[in-house]
This record gives C-alpha cells, structure tokens and sequence, in this order.
C-alpha cells in the first residue's frame, strides 16, 4: 500500500471508530466530536476506560496494536457494564463491531468507578501474559533480538551453536513492513509449520535513526535477499513466491563492501577500492586445503584441540580434504607427523563458475575470482547497458520496483534495454546496497552468488554472545563453551567473558532484595 492509501484507511478507521462510539462517548460524560479527531479520540478513550494515555502510543506499533485494540474493545464493553465472558467473546470475534450494539441499542450506564483490578486468578495471569508479550514484542521489534548461529559461514568467528544478542539500535530499527503477524515469531509458527502471516496489507519502508552506519568489515545480520524459495517451508518442489522483506529469512555475514565501493576477489582476498580488506584481529578467515597421509588416520579430539579441523574427510586411503581451516592452523597441521603434503584449494581465474552472481554466461568468475563490481549508492547514476543490465536487473525490477510498491518490468529489445516499455540508458539508485560474505571462504552462501544486499534489507548488529553449544562435546558441561559465554561480537584482542561478573551480579541482587524485604518485613 502506498502512503496515501495508508492514509485513506487511517481516516476510514477514524469514521469507523466514530460512528460505533459516539454514544459511549458522551455516556461517559464527553462530547461527540471527541469521538471522531484523530489520536485526540484515543487519548479521551484511555481516560474514559481508565487506562494510561501511553495505551494510545502502543496503537500505532505494528504488530503491537493488534494485541492491543482486542484489549481496548474488551476494556470499552466493561466500562458500561458488559464484563461477562459472553460479553468478552463477543467483543473479539466481532472485531471490536459489539460495541455498534451497544452504542445505539443495548441500554448501557457508564462505570465511573469500575475496578481495574481481575476479578479471578485467570484474569490476572491473562493479564500478565498479555502485557508480557506486548513488551517482549517491542523489545524483540525495536532494541534486540537472540539469533542463532546455524551454519559454519563466518568460522571460526562465530561458531554454530553461538546464541547471540542482535542490536536493532545500532543501525536503526527497521519498523515493520508487515501489518499482521503472529507476535515473537519469524516467518512460520513453531509446531504447525504455517506461515505466521499475512501478505497484505504492507506498510512502507522506515527505519528509525541509528547512531552509526554499517561500517567496511562489520558483522551484519541481514534479511536475505533472494529468500522466496518454497524448500524453507518445507518444500522442495522448485517453485518461487513473493516473501515481504521483513520476513525473508535472517542471514549472518561481514559487511565486506560499501555503497559506492569497487570491490573485487583475487586468489580467495578481498580488495576494496583496489586495496587489500582490512579485518579486525579477531577475524580468522578459513579455506579449503587437501593433502595426503603417511598411512595413518587422525585423531578427531587432536584434530579439533590442535588445529581447529571438525570437517577432514578422506577420500582413498591416503587422500584428504577439509573445507575450514585458517591458514595458520593449516600451516601447523602440515608439522603433523602423519601428514605428506597440504595445499589451499584455490580456483583459478580462467575457471567461471555459472552459480556465481549475476549467474550464468554473465557470472563474475568464481568462489576465489571474483571480477571488479561497482557496489550501488543511493542518488548514485551508473549507465545501463545490456552489458551490464544483469548485474542490476534485479536491483531495479525487484528491490527499487516491487518490494517499494513499483511495479517493474525490464525488457531488451535488441541493443537497447527498456523499462516498462521506456529505454532506460542510465539509472539513479534509491537506496545503498551492500557486499556480504563470510569468513568460511569456501562454505558460505553470500553475495558472490546472489550479489547486493538493500539497505531495507539490514536488520541489525550482534552485539553479545550470551551462550554457546558444542555439539561435538561428550557430556554436557563440555558442550557448553565456557569461554564464549557473555562475550562481545565486536571488538579487538582475544573475546573476555563476562560470564563470571554477570553470576556476581545476580547474586548480589538477591541479596539485596531478600535484605530490603526483611527490612520491610520488620518495620
């Protein structure tokens, strides 16, 4: 929906809400019009059902309000006296148009003192948990969301199995594009394995102001771009859909290009602007390496204490490969007494992997080649040829044209590249884009295979790693990683925990508390 179209059904929303409360309004002693100006007619609400004004603020945060406006129906019905649970089914299966019923033909009193306070144990656990999730969602929404690392793409910075803190103020929250979802979960329900929303209606693209912008080399989670694939619900029959952006599957990458760069890969090296990537020391990049034995196998407990090796696979009795590895660990593991030789696994430039971005006869080389690309900048005009239109087709047609409203269609019609019917020879960008890719060189799915990643698309920064788990470890305790524990993402040197600090914290806030409440007990 545009704006103006969101705009018009705000208003429609206004004439609905007037035209089934007007009565109740001026029951409760207030004037008509009141009813009928927008926001203002909110605010009056909350007095008249005796809750705080800030209510009024929680019916404007998507997916927020559509926990609350059940509640401000429910609670408008007891204000006059309909408090059964009759009543209270009523008020919610008919989307709030009860009180149509009781505005102009149930015989209604208002309840100037009506208590607040649940009548039943029931009601206060309800309550309790209705409030919860309103808070949780916001946090969730806004401030942060936990994020589970799933796969093995930015080892051995981050691990499967770390459970991290992902800031969404960092960059700026992203509000909701999607107006009706199932509260504090993703793209599906847990247990059914149903998509957890609504297509329509969608709201416009905003993001709240950050305090810092993405930076060359930060860690970002991010929206991925080409999730419309029916194999992540479960089914893998090839077809394609269309998935709103904010419920695109979350992908975890280092941002290792910015808008406006040139950047190219040579030999498996990243150079931006034609100079080498800088990366924080606690990046540790990985490559694939083969070699052969002397006879003999390896140890898989030394392999992984030593070497950091969880992935060696033999493929005769003396051959080798292992697809992550850093390249001083691999150079350590070639002193192994039972290893012969060992060499990176490097693609050469004449080698054009057609999976590569923007695929096929157009790709830009392979996993470790990847030819110079222009990283688009917003207010940025770059040409359009049909030399280049593949690079950017997808940019224009789908994330500039269809997920922003615009609908789009670029056609060739010989040498000459036409939009919506139009030539199109040059094109300004409307938003920045970005070039992810993971530490894990040879095992992560980025964007040298599905290219540039929006700004729309950003949706925040890990921050914290509150819990990690080994699954290779034998008992419990040696599946926890007791040294990641409460560690930050970012930073220099090798990660601190906090772990230790946080158990004394909790502690001493116990304490306190059981002292102030037996002080309290005594006087």
């Amino acid at each position: 929906m545009t704006l103006m179209q969101w705009f018009i059904f705000f208003l429609a929303l206004q004439v609905i809400h007037f035209l089934g409360t007007w009565k109740l309004y001026k029951k409760a002693g207030r004037q008509a019009w009141e009813a009928l100006v927008p926001i203002y007619n909110a605010v009056i609400l909350m007095k008249i059902i005796g809750r705080p004004w800030w209510w009024t603020i929680l019916l404007f945060i998507p997916i927020v309000n559509l926990i609350m406006f059940p509640v401000i129906w429910v609670e408008t019905a007891r204000s006059f006296g309909k408090n059964t649970t009759t009543d209270t089914v009523l008020v919610i299966v008919t989307l709030g148009f009860y009180l149509y019923y009781l505005n102009y033909v149930a015989h209604v009193t208002y309840k100037t003192e009506r208590s607040l306070v649940p009548k039943s144990a029931s009601g206060e656990w309800v309550s309790s948990i209705l409030f919860a999730v309103v808070a949780a969602t916001i946090v969730h929404t806004y401030v942060m969301q936990p994020f589970t690392i799933p796969t093995g793409s930015l080892e051995r910075t981050l691990l499967i199995g770390d459970f991290l803190f992902v800031s969404k103020f960092h960059y700026g929250a992203r509000t909701p594009m999607t107006t009706v979802s199932f509260p504090m979960v993703h793209d599906t329900i847990p247990g059914i394995g149903v998509k957890s929303y609504l297509d329509k209606p969608q709201l416009p693209y905003f993001r709240l102001p950050g305090f810092q912008d993405v930076k060359r080399s930060d860690i970002v989670v991010f929206s991925w771009p080409v999730d419309t694939v029916n194999r992540f619900y479960g089914m893998d029959d090839g077809k394609y859909y269309h998935k709103p952006i904010d419920k695109k599957s979350n992908y975890v990458k280092r941002a290792v290009g910015l808008p406006g760069d040139s950047l190219k890969v040579v030999d498996g090296k990243v150079f931006v602007n034609n100079e080498p990537l800088e990366l924080p020391d606690r990046a540790q990049l990985q490559y694939s390496y083969q070699g052969t034995s002397k006879g003999g196998g390896f140890n898989a407990k030394n392999l992984y204490d030593q070497y950091k090796i969880t992935n060696l696979r033999f493929y005769n009795a003396t051959q080798f490969a292992t697809q992550a590895i850093t390249d001083e660990n691999a150079e350590r593991f070639k002193n192994h007494p039972n290893v012969a030789s060992l060499e990176k696994l490097i693609a050469t430039p004449d080698q054009k992997d057609p999976s590569i971005f923007p695929k096929g006869n157009a790709s830009l080389g392979n996993r470790d080649q990847i030819a110079s690309v222009y990283i688009p900048k917003k207010g940025a005009t770059t040409p359009i040829s049909t030399e280049n239109l593949p690079l950017y087709k997808r940019l224009i047609e789908i994330y500039e044209g269809e997920e922003m409203g615009e609908p789009r269609e670029i056609s060739v019609n010989g040498n000459q590249v036409l939009l919506n019917g139009e030539p199109l020879s040059e094109y300004t960008f409307k938003q920045d884009y970005y070039w992810m890719m993971g530490d894990n060189r040879h095992n992560s799915e980025d964007s040298r295979f599905w290219g540039f990643v929006p700004e729309n698309h950003i949706v925040g920064k890990p921050v914290f790693i509150w819990f990690s788990w080994d699954s290779n470890g034998k008992g419990i305790l040696e599946k926890i990683r007791w040294e990641r524990l409460f560690t930050t993402v970012g930073g220099n040197g090798k990660p601190v925990s906090y772990f230790l600090y946080f158990i004394i914290a909790l502690v001493g806030y116990f304490v306190i508390s059981k002292v102030i409440k037996n002080k309290k007990a005594k006087s």
